[in-house]
């Protein structure tokens, strides 16, 4: 029980003496009062526990039934590779459930490695090989080839086990490879990434809300926005992920509903900051018209994507749908480029006018960017 603890901080655990008998009392008395009894040793055994528990309901949920496998593979804090497997079944009731069954330690991502943590959970859990109807995973090349990736492994030991990849995460790579190829939208984001991290830090967080809550007081009092239920809260910019491009649509909604909170405090951080900062610089960004340019076209494509892919994720769409969907986008982001420059231009300028950004003349030439005026 004196077990020494590494823990920062120790939980004291509350016993009710007098729910016990006598006996109980007395020894608990003497030897445990006072005891730390919460180590690390003490709880992974109680994790342990939970997941023993958990695992128990999620295979008598399974029963006999098939069952998908949804794989997917990250580093977590301490950089180490881990592999989380979840199982996609249906339940008694008909509806398709998900399961997350393991997370497993993985000395390297090869499709072999792979294999064998999968196959080792699966046989933990006595399921074998031969029920699995499907499998999913995240897209990375050494999941998906052709012939050494895992889910070739598992067809050729069980045909049935049919490959499905996801469609969300299909058009979340389309997006990142687009976005990859141009440089100044992945500059754009680069900016957007810095002001994140320039305005959320621990000491400007405060200071981030607070101008957000001065700037709706202002703007309702000046009869701008309108007062309602769930309206104007915002009052963080979330950080955005590096594949998951929804996120990305959030931080930029934030970012332009919180546009002069967000001046504000990276003002503050410039004028006030004890060392240089890149605050002065990122203002410069901001109030620049190609990044107003940049912040009004990706809101309006994201604004299609990632309707698209919040409704690819739903459990009850089917495949005929979903192909219909990816048309009607297609087809819509087809009309934004023929024939929707003088809208997008239109809140662009609005935009500028609103914010003091200046707005360029569009019939003078502008050297190429990244070329010398010299060479034309």
């Amino acid at each position: 029980m004196n077990q020494t603890s590494r823990a920062p901080k120790a939980h004291k655990v509350k016993i009710n003496l007098d729910m016990l008998g006598a006996g109980m009392k007395n020894w608990i008395g003497r030897y445990v009062c006072g005891a730390n009894i919460v180590t690390p040793q003490v709880d992974d055994k109680k994790i342990m526990c939970c997941v023993h528990e958990v695992s128990k309901k999620i295979m008598a949920e399974l029963g006999d039934k098939q069952f998908s496998v949804l794989i997917d593979e990250s580093r977590d804090i301490s950089v180490k590779e881990q592999m989380a497997v979840m199982l996609r079944f249906l339940n008694d009731e008909g509806k398709v459930v998900e399961r997350f069954l393991a997370l497993h330690h993985v000395k390297d991502t090869t499709s072999n490695s792979l294999k064998d943590a999968l196959y080792g959970i699966l046989d933990h859990y006595k399921l074998s090989i031969s029920r699995i109807r499907g499998q999913g995973y995240d897209g990375a090349s050494n999941m998906r080839g052709e012939f050494n990736g895992l889910q070739k492994k598992i067809i050729d030991e069980n045909p049935y086990a049919f490959y499905v990849h996801c469609y969300a995460h299909r058009l979340q790579l389309v997006v990142v490879s687009v976005a990859s190829s141009c440089s100044s939208i992945h500059d754009f984001f680069e900016y957007i990434s810095l002001i994140v991290t320039t305005t959320t830090s621990c000491k400007r967080r405060d200071a981030l809300i607070e101008a957000q809550h001065q700037d709706i007081l202002d703007r309702l009092e000046s009869g701008e926005i309108s007062t309602g239920r769930g309206l104007h809260q915002s009052s963080t910019l979330p950080r955005p992920g590096d594949t998951r491009w929804g996120s990305h649509h959030t931080t930029l909604l934030r970012l332009d509903q919180m546009w002069s909170s967000v001046l504000k405090v990276l003002s503050t951080v410039d004028e006030y900051g004890r060392g240089p900062s890149q605050a002065a610089g990122l203002i410069e960004k901001m109030e620049s018209f190609k990044f107003a340019f940049i912040l009004k076209l990706m809101l309006k494509l994201f604004g299609i994507t990632n309707e698209l892919s919040k409704v690819l994720q739903r459990k009850d769409l089917n495949i005929v749908l979903a192909m219909e969907l990816v048309n009607d986008v297609k087809a819509r982001l087809e009309t934004i480029r023929e024939s929707g420059w003088d809208n997008l231009f239109g809140d662009v300028q609005e935009f500028c006018d609103a914010n003091s950004i200046l707005v360029p003349n569009m019939d003078e030439v502008i050297p190429v960017r990244g070329r010398s005026r010299r060479e034309g």
